[in-house]
């Protein structure tokens, strides 16, 4: 699954360096698919949508640092456990339940992200 941050968030800037997919954003922050990846133009998400990898996306919160779901893969094939989860001091990123993948799938979105 992916991860998500919490409303307690203090916004202390120590996840998003550690994020190997570009998935987390400051508050209030247009994000891309094609942002720190191998995407680009018209592609195919995971879960089946057709997007334009290069477009600005709305940001999915206005107060705290925010995770794409669709670019999270918990740092599988990168690192054991979510780096996010490992550096923030006040634990507030932790498994997004709205967004359950197997390690297969986090795997495959890997993959997908990196043009591997």
């Amino acid at each position: 699954m992916a991860i998500i941050i919490t409303d307690e968030c203090i916004n202390c800037d120590a996840c998003i360096s550690e994020c190997p997919n570009n998935a987390i954003y400051e508050p209030d922050q247009e994000w891309s698919y094609s942002d720190e990846t191998a995407l680009s133009g018209t592609i195919t998400t995971p879960g089946g949508a057709e997007v334009d990898a290069d477009a600005e996306n709305d940001p999915i919160s206005d107060e705290f640092y925010y995770i794409v779901p669709d670019k999270c893969t918990e740092c599988k094939g990168f690192h054991e456990e979510p780096q996010c989860a490992s550096v923030c001091p006040v634990d507030c990123c932790v498994p997004d339940e709205d967004h359950v993948e197997s390690e297969e799938q986090l795997l495959h979105k890997k993959a997908w992200l990196h043009g591997e």
